[in-house]
């Protein structure tokens, strides 16, 4: 526990606990979304269209909690501001949806790139626009 407490002291004084926080459980994210996808696509073998969409609903519920409770440290004293602020963090991710989905046919339709490759390098542009998202939008001042 004495490594983590300073891990996280040496982190927090250079203004860098958030950030790693974040890129932790948006690897977990990551992690959750590529499993789905490839169970999905791979041993299901639904089309990657809808792996993939399935693969992004559960990450996004996943990673909802995560950076409410571990990230961003988010409180809401009413069930309305939980719901405003889970409504601002869907559509921040239905955003990103767009943009994952549009990757995964410029890789896979276009430049016929392997579909689990895709979903790997897809999911590294996905977690940067996803962390300014989160950061300058939904969980603001946290």
């Amino acid at each position: 526990m004495k490594i983590y407490q300073n891990f996280k002291k040496f982190l927090e004084q250079r203004g860098w606990w958030k950030i790693f926080t974040y890129l932790f459980f948006g690897g977990l994210t990551t992690v959750v979304n590529i499993i789905v996808f490839a169970i999905c696509h791979g041993i299901f073998s639904w089309n990657w269209q809808i792996s993939n969409s399935l693969a992004w609903l559960l990450s996004v519920l996943f990673a909802f909690v995560t950076n409410k409770l571990w990230v961003f440290h988010s409180k809401t004293a009413t069930w309305c501001a939980l719901t405003w602020e889970f409504n601002k963090f869907i559509i921040a991710r239905v955003a990103s949806y767009v943009i994952d989905m549009g990757c995964m046919y410029l890789f896979i339709n276009l430049l016929s790139t392997n579909d689990l490759v895709a979903k790997v390098i897809t999911q590294v542009v996905v977690v940067v626009i996803n962390y300014f998202l989160s950061k300058i939008i939904i969980f603001r001042g946290n």
